[in-house]
């Protein structure tokens, strides 16, 4: 389809909007993925990367025959520092990605204040392509002008894919962090109050599955199928350290 020339590129109406998507989509990720923003994932994807990294350091410290007094201060010191590096890392991420929302709602403003007609231009292909047509088309197109916070709200959701009200203060961010690296060490001394030897194991795998529970739920994709996926990549993970462990104590020690 060839659509109008805007102001930004050579390019059609059509094909700006594509680009203007993919920029939005840029302005709320991560190098390594796209980060769900929330307190409460912030609190699952903590808890659940606590509770296997723990697992493990215990399952090397286990293997290598620690002394049981020095594990717990290893393990003691590692919940510290990890409760400190999650937290300050979620609340980083949290302003940061506030920070490239900012910048695209302050460049979406000038558009709107300085290019009106190309403004309006974008906004009829988007809903075109929703399946109006006129005589309503032009009425919607209409209202939305005549009110410029409604209007920015309208482009950067459907132009950008930004929803501004779906992210939430780095603090608050940071706090769900804090809660769930606590769910975590409270949860591990229990777990091996009922066994010592498969305690920390089957609170290991009850956090993850939880966790992995809330994340899907949270991103709207299918609950039980990441829950399974969450479960075996943590068992394949533990087993590979395990393993790998034991193997360097058979070939060096």
């Amino acid at each position: 389809m060839k659509g109008t020339k805007t102001h930004f590129t050579e390019k059609s109406v059509v094909d700006h909007l594509r680009k203007a998507r993919e920029k939005g989509r840029n302005a709320i990720s991560e190098f390594h993925a796209i980060e769900v923003p929330g307190h409460i994932s912030a609190g699952a994807d903590t808890a659940r990367d606590t509770a296997i990294s723990t697992f493990m350091i215990q399952m090397i410290a286990a293997t290598l025959t620690f002394p049981e007094d020095k594990t717990i201060i290893l393990l003691s010191v590692y919940m510290v520092g990890i409760f400190f590096w999650k937290v300050t890392r979620s609340a980083h991420l949290g302003r940061s990605r506030l920070d490239r929302i900012d910048t695209l709602v302050q460049e979406e403003k000038h558009e709107i204040e300085t290019n009106r007609e190309e403004e309006r231009e974008e906004l009829t292909e988007m809903y075109r392509a929703k399946g109006f047509t006129e005589p309503l088309l032009t009425k919607i197109i209409d209202v939305l002008m005549a009110d410029d916070n409604k209007l920015l709200a309208v482009m950067l959701e459907e132009e950008l894919g930004v929803h501004t009200n779906a992210y939430v203060h780095p603090l608050k961010q940071a706090f769900g962090a804090a809660i769930g690296v606590i769910i975590t060490a409270i949860s591990i001394p229990i777990g091996l109050v009922i066994s010592k030897e498969y305690g920390l194991f089957i609170t290991t795998f009850i956090i993850t599955g939880v966790a992995s529970f809330l994340m899907a739920k949270i991103e709207k994709i299918p609950a039980l199928e990441n829950t399974i996926k969450g479960l075996s990549l943590t068992f394949l993970t533990t087993l590979a350290t395990y393993f790998f462990t034991r193997f360097l104590i058979h070939e060096i020690l």
